[in-house]
């Protein structure tokens, strides 16, 4: 049976294909090229991939990231669409699906969303709810750093604190559209701002969201 990240790895690698390896992305300063890269290096470099939250690692990962942007585009997204290796903590399952399927998410609507011309995909309801589940147990880490309070809402009610104190916001959106906010994508997701004006103003402004 096919898993959500396993659908949204070979969705992310069509996207990268179809739109080359110069498109803009959503990741501030990266091209399809850099994300490809990126992707490549946190399934088959997990020496280097600590990088993102280890600063002591970071030099590390930029020559390894240097390294495999060098390689043909082609390559990266066969990598991409063929799988981590059999020695990758993610070639598990279990743990491909807990560690990628956001992940995999997230990064497939960096690229659709950078185009002008991208609207919102209707996600079936049980990989809405998956998003969600994972949503509720990452939002105090993705809202640590925000500068306001901030709740996140489904439509049907359902609320996650992604950050204690005032004045709140309250985000309402589908939980994809949801996710993409707390993983700092603020301006691409199509969401209902609940607030003080002042309060939507600084926490667009901070940039604060996400990992």
């Amino acid at each position: 049976m096919s898993t959500h990240a396993k659908r949204e790895r070979l969705l992310l690698a069509d996207l990268l294909e179809a739109a080359g390896p110069e498109a803009p992305t959503l990741c501030e300063g990266w091209t399809t090229r850099d994300l490809a890269a990126h992707v490549v290096v946190r399934e088959r470099r997990p020496d280097a991939a600590g990088g993102t939250l280890v600063k002591a690692l970071a030099p590390r990962l930029e020559r390894v990231q240097a390294e495999f942007l060098e390689k043909p585009y082609e390559e990266l997204i066969q990598l991409i669409r063929t799988g981590p290796p059999r020695f990758s903590p993610f070639a598990l399952k279990q743990l491909d699906e807990a560690a990628n399927a956001v992940e995999f998410y997230v990064h497939a609507e960096d690229v659709r969303r950078a185009q002008e011309d991208w609207s919102p995909r209707e996600l079936d309801p049980v990989f809405a709810d998956a998003l969600w589940t994972r949503l509720e147990r990452m939002a105090r880490v993705l809202g640590r750093k925000s500068p306001t309070g901030l709740v996140l809402r489904r439509p049907d009610g359902r609320t996650a604190v992604a950050h204690r104190g005032t004045p709140v916001v309250t985000v309402t959106g589908e939980p994809g559209e949801l996710t993409m906010f707390a993983f700092g994508r603020l301006d691409h997701a199509r969401v209902e701002q609940d607030g003080d004006k002042e309060a939507i103003e600084l926490l667009h402004g901070a940039k604060q969201l996400g990992l």
